[in-house]
């Protein structure tokens, strides 16, 4: 089972306001019933609020969101969402050997314990595997306290059990997320990643492009998000991050980036 943190959560300065508004609210319309429309117009705009943030995948008005490494080592992270992919993953292993890089794979637990073997090979080869939830549901970001705590636990048992690592990381499928998150986040011991750039690789199969998005200002600390599942085919049928990786490897190679595990590049 996951252990529980022992740190006391605390919530953001944002919630604490929004908090502070809805009580604020509570109180006026009460003592103050012409002041009804006021109250009700400003606890609405604040849940409009905590919505759209909630779709903004890089914000941290919700609760920490790590969004690059610290410090300055000449080092950065490339994660690969979605698999494992019994027909990408092992070719995108294969390019990542090849290239003597290491990465980090926020996999879907189903898909884990679907592919025991395939999850089994990429930790063998030196390479991480972190919780992206155990069915990547579509509306994982509308899920109360409840939810949220049962795909992460399940992910994390399914992922343990497997791999004989338990994850320390977790990105929210398609990086979207609501006010609970963070305290069921919390509750495991799991620290919330979302990335410096993506590729948008399952939308776009413009190899090129995906790699002009990834590496435009590219410097030391960037957190690169890539898809072995669900990955975006080019003419030729070939997943695109296939013809993606060798280009960014090249590219950072050059600058003297290497390619590190998220455990490696935050644990330094």
């Amino acid at each position: 089972m996951p252990q529980p943190s022992a740190r006391k959560w605390q919530p953001s300065g944002f919630l604490k306001a929004s908090a502070v508004l809805h009580a604020g609210a509570a109180v006026s319309a009460i003592a103050w019933p012409a002041t009804l429309g006021w109250s009700l117009a400003s606890v609405v705009a604040n849940h409009a609020a905590i919505t759209a943030i909630g779709l903004w995948p890089r914000s941290v008005l919700l609760g920490p969101n790590v969004l690059r490494l610290p410090g300055t080592r000449a080092e950065i992270a490339i994660t690969i969402d979605d698999g494992p992919d019994p027909d990408v993953t092992p070719r995108v292993l294969d390019v990542l050997a090849e290239h003597g890089a290491k990465a980090t794979f926020f996999c879907i637990a189903s898909k884990v314990a679907a592919h025991p073997e395939l999850a089994r090979r990429i930790v063998e080869a030196g390479h991480h595997i972190e919780n992206h939830s155990m069915q990547h549901r579509h509306y994982f970001s509308l899920l109360g306290v409840r939810g949220l705590r049962k795909e992460l636990v399940q992910a994390q048992q399914v992922i343990a059990e497997v791999t004989g690592r338990m994850p320390r990381y977790f990105r929210a499928p398609a990086g979207l997320r609501n006010p609970f998150l963070d305290p069921v986040l919390h509750g495991l011991d799991l620290q919330l990643v979302s990335w410096t750039r993506r590729g948008f690789d399952t939308r776009t199969a413009d190899a090129d492009l995906i790699t002009q998005r990834l590496l435009r200002d590219a410097r030391a600390g960037d957190i690169l998000l890539l898809h072995d599942g669900n990955a975006a085919r080019g003419s030729h049928g070939q997943p695109v991050i296939l013809d993606v990786l060798p280009r960014v490897h090249t590219a950072l190679r050059q600058q003297q980036l290497a390619c590190v595990t998220l455990e490696q590049g935050l644990r330094a």
